[in-house]
């Protein structure tokens, strides 16, 4: 009984932390629906999606909303959305409805739909930017007339196993929940009106539902060491080692080669790592007060490009950033009272796409940090970061015994190892004794 007990523990432990970042704990992506009227058989409702991620975007093809329906409720019109189906209409006379499935599925709009068929923050194919990048496009909108629905608020039945895809899998929602109407000013600010009822539903992300491999790896190096090193073998799976493509290949001459597929299939550069994406962390220069860092981020997918790109790192001595030369720079202090996260995204218009696998396929920078004379050090792999995401999903570290060491402590690292293993081993002696 106690081990049932502790398995169920464990399960339930993994499966809320699962969806649980650290570095972002209150990130989510939230879906509220606003009943602004009342019609003959059911209501108008605004729909909005706010992306309140730190750090993850959702990238093209884009946000996909799912839901099913409590009663026997149909779409009879959306502005700045469809669904993907129809559905069975058969049964309708006259007004068809734009949607009658049990579980509609909706999409965004293309850039450039005639204006008629826009609504406010629409038509954006889905892309939603992160909350921490840029909160002006963290916003997606559309207007939804339901018919043969409750008429008021205690005959509306709310929708049920909402669904998010974004664009792939990761996300899971909760229940709907009734919270307190929201309000609106009217264009010139002197008026609020209130929707005439009001409920949320919380979207959150587990990297480990989205993929069960990384999508990215880090490689280090320094100046104090001729040794780099390389991201770990295989760090991104190696599934589709036999699919890749070497870097001088005829077939990368192949018109169409860099176009998407329906699948999101991936086409590899050959590498050891075979990860979609690398980021280089290179301890460049040592000052007498300050220290700088280079890194780069390399596209190994010719099949992908990054638009609005996002690097996290979390290192210590990122509470004293002196200057970041080519990457704008925004630190993350989801706990006051630590300072040791920030991210980093392409300057707009500048180099935040980061191109398909190729001569174009990398973005870098320099860091400038100061360093705080009570922490700072080269020893031990300390100037390397302790975590690092990629457009909001963390990478693979190579592991720490193969980190660049400072030249004169290798011989000390090797013999401290060797006195403890030799310590340890005496102490199980003396206990089993």
């Amino acid at each position: 009984m106690k081990f049932f007990i502790s398995v169920l523990f464990l399960f339930v432990l993994f499966s809320y932390a699962a969806a649980y970042d650290p570095l972002d704990p209150s990130g989510n992506v939230t879906v509220k629906w606003d009943i602004v009227s009342w019609t003959p058989d059911g209501y108008v409702a605004v729909v909005t999606m706010n992306n309140f991620q730190m750090y993850r975007h959702i990238m093209s093809p884009g946000w996909t909303l799912g839901w099913t329906w409590a009663k026997k409720e149909v779409i009879w019109s959306m502005v700045g959305a469809q669904t993907t189906e129809q559905g069975d209409c058969s049964k309708f006379k006259g007004n068809i409805p734009h949607c009658c499935k049990k579980t509609p599925t909706v999409v965004d709009l293309l850039p450039g739909v005639p204006y008629n068929q826009q609504f406010t923050n629409c038509c954006k194919g889905g892309v939603l930017a992160a909350w921490g990048q840029d909160p002006q496009s963290a916003v997606s909108a559309f207007q939804i007339s339901v018919g043969l629905a409750g008429t008021s608020n205690k005959t509306v039945k709310l929708p049920k196993n909402f669904t998010l895809l974004g664009p792939g899998p990761g996300y899971t929602c909760g229940p709907a929940k009734v919270v307190p109407s929201t309000t609106f000013l009217t264009p010139d600010r002197r008026r609020k009106t209130q929707a005439l009822m009001t409920w949320n539903v919380t979207c959150t992300y587990s990297q480990f539902l989205a993929r069960k491999n990384p999508n990215c790896c880090v490689s280090f190096s320094s100046f104090y060491n001729e040794t780099i090193t390389p991201c770990p073998t295989c760090a991104c799976g190696c599934q589709n080692k036999n699919n890749c493509v070497k870097s001088d290949s005829k077939f990368l001459k192949m018109v169409g080669l860099n176009t998407p597929r329906k699948d999101n299939a991936p086409l590899l550069q050959c590498t050891h790592h075979m990860c979609p994406v690398r980021v280089h962390w290179h301890v460049k220069l040592n000052y007498k007060e300050y220290w700088r860092v280079k890194v780069s981020i390399t596209n190994f997918n010719y099949r992908m490009n990054y638009t609005l790109w996002s690097l996290v790192v979390q290192h210590p001595n990122l509470n004293n950033v002196t200057q970041v030369f080519s990457f704008d720079y925004k630190p993350l202090v989801p706990y006051e009272s630590i300072n040791d996260t920030g991210m980093f995204y392409g300057m707009k218009y500048y180099n935040d796409l980061l191109m398909e696998a190729g001569p174009l396929g990398n973005v870098q920078s320099e860091v400038l940090l100061r360093k705080d004379k009570d922490t700072f050090t080269f020893k031990q792999g300390w100037a390397f970061p302790r975590k690092v995401y990629f457009n909001g999903d963390e990478c693979m570290l190579p592991p720490p015994d193969t980190y660049p060491f400072l030249p004169n402590s290798a011989h000390q690292h090797l013999s401290f190892t060797s006195f403890t293993f030799i310590a340890a081993m005496f102490f199980l002696f003396v206990t089993l004794w």
